[in-house]
C-alpha cells in the first residue's frame, strides 16, 4: 500500500522539481545550497514524512557510528550498568550501540563477533565468555583498525585497549575484611579459564591475604566452577558445608555466588553471620535486599563503560592510532555490611 512506502531523496526530489543532488546537499546543510532552499527542502521532507538512512549512508562511507558491544549476558546487574555507562556516552557523540551476548559460550561469542564485523560496527567492546581460550576471533576487527576495547574480563596478551579494575587488590582486600572479622578458616569460590584473568587475580589476592596472615591455604577450601550463576553457587556451597570442621568465611567473587550462599546455610541450619561470614563481589542490589545484608566489593560497572565508548570514540576521531593502553581503576572498596559481623 502506498502508505507504508519509504519516502526516499528521489521523491522529494520529484515534489520539488529539483535535482536529487540538491535536496541530499540541502538536508545536509551545505554551503551551495541557498538558505531558503535548503528550508523548503526540509520542510518538504518532514510533511512527507521522509526519514534519513543512516545505516545506507554509513555503510557507502564504510562507518555506521554504530559501537557493537559483545558481553557474556545482559542480566547481570554488573553488565546491565555497564552498557548504561557505554550507551549514556556513546549517545552524547551520536553513536548507536548494538548488543550481543556470548552466554558464556565460545562458539556463540565467534559467531556474533563475525556479525558485528559484517555489519560494519565501528569499533567493539567486549567482555569475554567464561569457555573463552583463543581470541582469534578478534583479529578481524585489529587487522582492519576497528577499535577493540576489552572490559573486566580480558584476554592476556592481546595489544588492545583494556579497561579493568584491580582484580587482585579487591580479592586481597575482601579476604582481608574476613580476617580482620575474625575469621581463619576462609573458602573462596573461583572460575573462568586462564585466559580471562579476573577471577584468578581475585583468587590470587585471597591466596596472598591468607599467607600474610600467617593462615594455611587450604585447597579444598577453594572451588572452582563452571559457571557464576545461583544454581552453581548452591552446589559449591553445599559441598562446603559437608566439610568437617566447617569454613568459617568465604569470599565470593560475584554477589550472586555469596547470596547462594547464605541461602544455603540457612536451609542446612548454619547461622550467617554468627557461624559463617560472607563476603561477595559487585555491590548489586541483591547484596542490600537479602537477610542478613551482604559485605560486598564495590565495582564501578558503569564509569568502565563510559570509559571504554570513550576509548572507542577517541580513537575513531583521532587521525593517528593510539597506543593500546590498560586502564586500571583502582576505586575499588569494601563495603562492611551484616553478612561479615563479628
Amino acid at each position: 500500500m502506498e502508505e507504508n512506502k519509504h519516502v526516499t531523496i528521489y521523491d522529494i526530489a520529484e515534489r520539488l522539481n529539483l535535482a536529487t543532488s540538491t535536496i541530499s546537499r540541502a538536508l545536509k546543510d551545505h554551503h551551495t545550497i541557498s538558505d531558503k532552499t535548503i528550508k523548503k527542502v526540509k520542510k518538504t521532507a518532514e510533511e512527507m514524512g521522509f526519514v534519513p538512512n543512516t545505516l545506507a549512508a554509513g555503510l557507502r562511507g564504510n562507518k555506521t557510528r554504530t559501537i557493537g558491544v559483545l558481553i557474556p549476558t545482559v542480566t547481570q546487574p554488573f553488565l546491565s550498568s555497564l552498557i548504561s555507562g557505554i550507551e549514556i556516552t556513546a549517545q552524547k557523540s551520536d553513536y548507536t550501540v548494538i548488543i550481543m551476548q556470548s552466554h558464556d559460550s565460545y562458539e556463540e561469542e565467534v559467531n556474533m563477533a563475525k556479525s558485528l564485523y559484517s555489519n560494519r560496527v565501528s569499533g567493539v567492546i567486549c567482555s569475554l565468555a567464561m569457555e573463552t581460550r583463543d581470541t582469534a576471533h578478534f583479529h578481524q576487527f585489529s587487522n582492519n583498525n576497528i577499535p577493540l576495547v576489552f572490559v573486566d574480563r580480558v584476554p592476556k596478551g592481546y595489544n588492545t585497549f583494556r579497561v579493568v579494575i584491580d582484580n587482585y587488590t579487591a580479592g586481597y582486600k575482601a579476604t582481608k575484611h574476613l580476617i580482620e572479622q575474625g575469621c581463619i578458616r576462609i573458602a573462596h569460590f573461583t572460575a573462568g579459564s586462564e585466559l580471562g584473568n579476573l577471577y584468578n587475580e581475585r583468587k590470587r589476592g585471597y591466596i596472598e591475604a591468607l599467607k600474610d596472615h600467617n593462615i594455611e591455604v587450604e585447597e579444598e577450601l577453594i572451588i572452582n566452577l563452571n559457571s557464576v550463576t545461583y544454581e552453581d553457587g548452591v552446589k559449591a556451597s553445599n559441598a562446603l558445608f559437608d566439610l568437617k570442621p566447617l569454613p568459617d568465611g568465604l569470599f565470593a567473587p560475584g554477589d550472586i555466588l555469596a547470596v547462594s550462599a547464605v541461602q544455603t546455610a540457612k536451609k542446612r541450619g548454619i547461622k550467617v553471620p554468627e557461624e559463617f561470614k560472607v563476603i561477595g563481589f559487585n555491590n548489586d542490589p541483591i547484596s542490600q535486599i537479602i537477610d542478613p545484608n551482604l559485605s560486598t566489593i564495590t565495582h564501578p560497572a558503569e564509569k568502565m563503560g563510559k570509559a571504554a565508548a570513550e576509548i572507542i570514540i577517541k580513537n575513531l576521531k583521532s587521525s593517528k592510532n593510539d597506543d593500546a593502553k590498560e586502564i586500571t581503576f583502582l576505586n575499588t572498596e569494601v563495603l562492611a555490611r551484616e553478612s561479615t559481623q563479628k
